[in-house]
């Protein structure tokens, strides 16, 4: 059978289409936001290598692009196939040789004029606008969650540091999103809910694909969701009605059997035999029937007149 994606899966394939035709500044802006999320160090044997992790192959070919791109590197590119269940597979997307991982983490402000490896965010890399939506798309691409718009409205991005999680709120704040962070064990979690915000987020770093696959699926929950809300509201007010008729019903038999319905008012004794005869009638076609014709809330009205009289005859 073909594998069945979730909805950030189907998310994260059409923004690894996203152009790469855009100036350096954002590609490094992209790339940087990658190397936070997902990147580590390893030396063996004396060598160095630059590592980023992804589990989505589209995910993979656009870094090897990012990198192509940006450093005219063909990285090395490696599959790795979990064992244990439940667990998706992972790409590692690779750079080896220390003078070149060297030039990279200095390129994206991961190095300090001595060459120590800095843990924070360079915030040269997000001065202008059209990089912090970058930086945000890296961001999703690499460890972003957008749960089924048919479910819920939830995105978030997980991280491992908070330092890291608060620069995201604070780009996402500054694009007008209502961002929070939590922790979630050994993680960071940044998140944004409500469907406005979550399409905003994805027109903001380009995913279109995935903001049109959205905006149908809340359409259809919406409708949904009205109708169910129609149909609650017609069924409570049938059962309103169904109640009434018995009631009344109940109220003409409790006359009938005491002092009879020829002795009821004469406003009140033809619309007592109308409902004897027409149990499912409406206040309205009742009232429709009588002559002369009866309002709704007329018809009411002296339907409470004869619970009245009930309420007499049976202490």
């Amino acid at each position: 059978m073909p594998p069945t994606f979730t909805f950030t899966t189907r998310a994260k394939n059409s923004l690894s289409r996203f152009s790469l035709r855009q100036e350096d500044c954002c590609l490094r802006a992209e790339l940087a936001s990658f190397l936070h999320m997902k990147g580590s160090i390893q030396m063996a044997s004396g060598r160095i290598a630059l590592t980023v992790i992804t589990e989505n192959p589209a995910v993979a070919r656009r870094l090897f692009s990012l990198f192509k791109s940006l450093y005219g590197l063909n990285t090395e590119i490696f599959f790795r196939q979990k064992t244990r269940l439940k667990k998706n597979n992972v790409y590692l997307v690779q750079v080896r040789g220390e003078e070149r991982v060297r030039y990279i983490l200095k390129n994206l402000g991961r190095l300090d004029p001595q060459g120590h490896l800095l843990m924070g965010v360079d915030k040269k890399l997000f001065r202008r606008r059209c990089c912090k939506k970058a930086f945000l798309r890296g961001a999703f691409l690499a460890g972003g969650y957008l749960s089924d718009p048919g479910s819920t409205y939830h995105l978030e991005l997980v991280v491992d540091y908070e330092e890291y999680a608060r620069t995201l709120v604070k780009l996402l704040q500054d694009f007008g999103l209502k961002a929070k962070v939590h922790r979630r064990k050994k993680s960071y979690v940044a998140y944004i809910k409500g469907s406005d915000a979550i399409a905003d987020f994805l027109q903001l770093i380009g995913a279109h694909e995935a903001l049109l696959g959205f905006e149908n699926t809340r359409v259809v929950k919406d409708m949904r969701n009205r109708i169910n809300r129609l149909v609650n509201f017609e069924t409570a007010n049938l059962n309103k009605t169904v109640d009434a008729a018995l009631q009344q019903l109940e109220d003409i038999k409790v006359i009938q059997a005491t002092i009879g319905l020829e002795r009821l008012p004469a406003g009140i004794r033809p619309l007592a035999k109308l409902r004897l005869a027409y149990p499912e009638a409406s206040l309205k076609e009742l009232g429709a029937m009588l002559n002369p014709p009866l309002s709704k809330s007329g018809v009411n009205h002296r339907f409470r007149k004869l619970r009245q009289i009930v309420a007499k005859l049976v202490p």
